[in-house]
């Protein structure tokens, strides 16, 4: 067995000496975070840089930060600082900075539409439920007259939009 292939461990392995479970580094390698090697047989195979990836990784996720800001952070080489620490240069932190904002700017546009796109979907839900409310009480014998002019009052009371509400 040559040298390369003594440095790397199976998934059970770097999952052991890294207090995890397989699933976990699996999930991190789906989320694009950390590749590993595969055998011939094509199992995963990982390296010492992989495994110090891995526990950059779970440190920044028990410190709070998200996978997303994680992404980002990985993406951004460390710079030596002293006895043999490392740290990110200012330039460094403030393209995570920009990327992280771009990302939150991102989602708020999201929860924006989705805001959006519930008040739409309520508004429909309260139309079916009057329509269904029609046709109950009218299956249990009420004047179709009668419902119609009840129905026709209400829309006159209720405006419709804001707009409406406004004029």
């Amino acid at each position: 067995m040559s040298a390369s292939k003594a440095e790397l461990l199976t998934i059970r392995d770097a999952a052991e000496r890294l207090d995890v479970t397989p699933r976990t580094l699996k999930y991190y390698e789906e989320r694009g975070l950390v590749t590993p090697d595969r055998s011939e047989g094509r199992y995963r195979l990982y390296s010492e840089q992989d495994l110090e990836k891995f526990a950059r990784i779970l440190r920044l996720r028990s410190l709070g930060f998200s996978l997303q800001g994680i992404t980002e952070i990985l993406k951004r080489p460390l710079d030596s600082v002293s006895e043999g620490r490392s740290a990110y240069s200012m330039s460094s932190l403030r393209e995570i900075e920009g990327a992280l904002s771009q990302q939150l700017e991102s989602i708020d546009a999201r929860i924006a539409s989705v805001r959006r796109e519930l008040k739409e979907a309520q508004a429909v839900r309260g139309e079916l439920a009057d329509d269904l409310s029609y046709i109950q009480r009218r299956i249990a014998g009420e004047s179709r007259e009668d419902l119609l002019k009840e129905r026709a009052a209400r829309k006159r009371r209720k405006p419709a939009s804001k707009e409406d509400a406004a004029k």
